[in-house]
C-alpha cells in the first residue's frame, strides 16, 4: 500500500532503502578457552545487511497551461518499468532541497550576453538555505567558479562579479576573401563558382560541461533532488570527450535532472551547422524528468530563473523496487500514467539496473 511520508523518512529511506538484518548467535565455548568465548558471545557476529534496490522517480505534473498541479495523491499515478505494472513503494508532494550546479555557457553569442550578465544575480534568489548549489562557467572546457555551498549571500556576489565571454557573430571558412565576400563579377579560373558561403563557428563543449556537472553531483544523497541549472545559447562545437550516450547515463545513473534556460538569438546564416546542441538539450531534459525553457529579455529570464527551481524542488517523487525486469539488459525504460484527464507528465525516461544494484 503507498503511503506519504515526511522528508525526514524520504532521507532514511533513500540512504538504506530496505534492510533485513539477522544476527549469528554465538555457540557454547569448549572448556580451555571460557573467557575469549565469553567475550565472543557479548560481542556477537557483524550483523548481515540486505539491501533491496530502489529507483527514485521525482515526476512534474502540468495542466494544459503549463501549471504546476500540486494537488494528485499516491492513488493517482502508476508505474511501469519494461511495460510491467510496478508497485509504487512510497510517495511523497512534500518539497525537497535541492543540490544543484549553475552550468553557464561563457561563450555567448555577442547580442545575448549584456542582457544575461544583467540578470545572473537574480538565479540565486531561487535557492534557500537548506539547498546547496555550485558553479561552472564554461567553453571549450567547463571550469569551477565555486564548490557546493549553503551560503546564498555568497552565490549572490559570486554571479554578480562573474564577468561572461562572448563571441562574434561569424567567422568565415574561406580565407581567401574578407568578411564581405568575393569581389564583385568575380569568376574563378575554369569559370565555376566556389566561394563558400559565411559560417558561424563555436568551440563550445556542451556535453562535456554537462558531463562535468553530472560529476560534481554524483556523490549528492539521494535524499536531496539533484539538478542541473543550464544557461545556453544552445552551441555546442561537437568536439567532445563525452558523447551524448555516455553524458545521458551519467545523469542518470545519479538521479540528475536537467532544466535548460535557452537565451539563443535568431539563427544567423550557417549557425544551424553548428547548433547541434539544441536537440540533445531538449533529449537530456526529457530523458531526465527536467525541463527546457526560452528567455528573451531579462525580466523573461529572471522569471524563468524562480521557474526552474520552483519546478525542481516541487515534483512528486516516488519510488519502486523493480519487478520482473527484463533479464540481461542494463538500461530499462519508465512510464509514469496519471489518472487523472489532460495532464502531462514529465520525468525520467528510464533507470540503469547497474546503478540500484545492492552495494551501492
Amino acid at each position: 500500500m503507498t503511503r506519504n511520508i515526511p522528508l525526514l523518512g524520504l532521507a532514511l529511506l533513500f540512504a538504506a532503502p530496505a534492510t533485513a538484518v539477522a544476527q549469528t548467535q554465538a555457540q557454547p565455548a569448549q572448556a580451555g578457552a571460557s573467557q575469549q568465548s565469553t567475550a565472543a558471545e557479548q560481542q556477537g557476529a557483524p550483523p548481515i545487511v540486505v539491501r533491496t534496490p530502489v529507483v527514485i522517480v521525482p515526476v512534474t505534473v502540468k495542466d494544459n497551461h503549463r501549471q504546476l498541479v500540486g494537488d494528485l495523491t499516491a492513488d493517482d499515478f502508476r508505474i511501469l518499468a519494461d511495460n510491467v505494472e510496478q508497485k509504487i513503494v512510497t510517495f511523497s508532494a512534500e518539497a525537497v532541497p535541492l543540490s544543484a550546479v549553475i552550468l553557464l555557457d561563457n561563450d555567448l553569442d555577442q547580442r545575448v550576453s549584456p542582457r544575461v550578465q544583467k540578470s545572473l544575480a537574480a538565479i540565486s534568489a531561487g535557492f534557500g538555505p537548506n539547498d546547496e548549489v555550485a558553479f561552472i562557467a564554461y567553453d571549450a572546457s567547463p571550469q569551477t567558479v565555486s564548490d557546493f555551498s549553503h551560503n546564498n549571500d555568497a552565490l549572490f556576489t559570486t554571479l554578480t562579479r562573474f564577468e561572461i565571454g562572448s563571441h562574434d557573430l561569424m567567422v568565415y571558412a574561406d580565407p581567401a576573401f574578407p568578411p564581405s565576400g568575393p569581389p564583385p563579377g568575380w569568376v574563378p579560373p575554369g569559370g565555376v563558382r566556389s566561394y563558400t558561403a559565411p559560417k558561424f563557428k563555436t568551440t563550445v563543449a556542451l556535453n562535456d560541461a554537462i558531463f562535468a556537472a553530472a560529476q560534481m553531483l554524483r556523490t549528492r544523497g539521494r535524499d536531496r533532488r539533484k539538478i542541473i541549472f543550464l544557461v545556453t545559447d544552445e552551441n555546442d562545437s561537437g568536439n567532445n570527450a563525452h558523447g551524448f550516450d555516455e553524458t545521458l547515463r551519467s545523469l542518470l545513473i545519479s538521479d540528475i535532472s536537467l532544466y535548460s534556460i535557452s537565451v539563443a538569438h535568431s539563427v544567423p546564416v550557417g549557425k544551424k551547422l553548428v547548433q547541434r546542441g539544441a536537440l540533445n538539450l531538449q533529449k537530456y531534459a526529457a530523458d531526465t524528468g527536467g525541463d527546457t525553457y526560452r528567455g528573451g529579455s531579462q525580466i523573461d529570464l529572471e522569471r524563468l530563473y524562480s521557474e526552474v527551481t520552483e519546478q525542481a524542488r516541487n515534483e512528486y517523487t516516488l519510488t519502486f523496487s523493480p519487478q520482473e525486469a527484463t533479464k540481461g539488459q542494463d538500461y530499462h525504460p519508465i512510464e509514469v500514467r496519471v489518472k487523472r484527464p489532460d495532464l502531462n507528465v514529465e520525468t525520467r525516461e528510464g533507470y540503469y539496473e547497474s546503478a540500484i544494484a545492492p552495494g551501492r
